[in-house]
């Protein structure tokens, strides 16, 4: 026993560490080792083996107190001294590795024959970019498992009970053990007898074959908020797929989806527009007749103004979803130039170019003249 390091040493604890701090670094060094998750080569296999043994005998109160009284001795069968028996691999060591294994490997003592929540659903609903900004109340089908009526969930015929499953003993799950070259591992898997649920099902309902759940389709109403958004989700909780065993019925989640609108442009809870307005116009000035999502508005633009120019109309665009209050709607000049003059259009253009011909042209402006 003198080549074995000492355990303490192993983990990486000083003597007096707490159940806890042991468990911890345990861990550390198992995740790090395990040759599942490492390169698989022999030193972590070794390694891993190590910490493994040194776990079993400081993360048990009675083993620890053996070692620290007697050291490797007490647990070397030829040195009698303690008799707590020597390490066998891990047939012993479902505390431990069992730990370790659930927290970082997918293991499993975990008991499967209790309640199952039902699955989440997923659906899409398109609607109107109107009934998105106004809100709507539409009307959706879908298909999902409901809790079989005639059993009431149980799976068995109406009448009949089920009993339990005697290779299992109505806990759902079995053990297996496997040896290799790292030592014996216990396995807990689902009774392949009766599948992980703990009881036999003599008689199974006729309506749902034993399985206790009924696809059916169920029309709901569904309430779409005004305000929101392309892309949000509205989730109606216990509208999924019922539960096994009585265990809750899971979530809908239905997906917004709307298309773009043909004149506005939605960011957020602002709108925005483009607004063509004649040459005219922007050089006398004029009063706009604005669209917007609830009928029309007004707003006075000022003589020369540039096309660029964007001004907002506050309260014109999307209510909040929460607060209620509504965004913006930013509108852009664009003035349109016409494409066709007749000769006494032109004629007028031309005599106006000449009235406005500044004194000084571009280049003379440059050179400072």
């Amino acid at each position: 026993m003198a080549d074995k390091r000492d355990y303490y040493d192993v983990l990486g604890v000083k003597k007096d560490a707490t159940g806890e701090e042991i468990k911890k670094a345990y861990r550390k060094l198992a995740k790090q080792h395990h040759p599942d998750a490492s390169s698989s080569d022999n030193a972590s296999a070794d390694k891993f083996h190590e910490v493994s043994e040194a776990y079993e005998v400081l993360g048990d109160d009675a083993k620890r107190s053996k070692y620290d009284q007697f050291g490797h001795a007490a647990f070397d069968p030829a040195a009698g001294a303690g008799g707590a028996g020597g390490f066998n691999g891990f047939g012993d060591f479902a505390g431990g590795f069992g730990d370790i294994f659930d927290t970082f490997f997918g293991g499993g003592t975990q008991r499967r024959n209790g309640p199952i929540r039902g699955a989440d659903l997923r659906m899409e609903l398109r609607i109107t970019f109107e009934e998105a900004a106004f809100g709507v109340t539409k009307e959706v089908r879908l298909n999902k498992d409901f809790t079989c009526d005639t059993c009431g969930g149980s799976g068995a015929k109406k009448g009949t009970q089920t009993k339990t499953c005697s290779q299992c003993g109505g806990s759902g799950q079995v053990r297996q053990q496997s040896h290799s070259v790292f030592g014996n591992f216990v396995n807990v898997v689902d009774c392949p007898s009766c599948n992980g649920r703990g009881t036999i099902i003599t008689e199974p309902c006729s309506e749902c074959n034993g399985s206790g759940i009924k696809r059916k389709q169920k029309t709901m109403k569904v309430k779409v908020p005004a305000g929101i958004d392309n892309g949000q989700v509205i989730t109606l909780r216990g509208e999924g797929s019922a539960g096994q065993r009585s265990g809750p019925a899971g979530d809908l989640q239905i997906h917004i989806r709307f298309s773009a609108h043909k004149f506005f442009v939605r960011d957020g809870y602002d709108l925005h527009l483009d607004m063509p307005v004649t040459f005219m116009e922007v050089v006398l000035g004029a009063e706009l007749i604005i669209p917007t999502l609830d009928g029309k508005a007004k707003y006075k633009m000022s003589a020369g103004t540039k096309t660029g120019t964007v001004f907002r109309l506050k309260d014109k665009g999307i209510q909040h979803l929460r607060s209620g209050r509504k965004g913006s709607l930013y509108v852009r000049v664009i003035v349109e130039v016409p494409k066709k003059l007749s000769d006494k259009q032109k004629t007028l253009i031309k005599e106006f170019e000449i009235l406005n011909k500044p004194k000084k042209n571009f280049f003379d402006r440059v050179k400072g003249k």
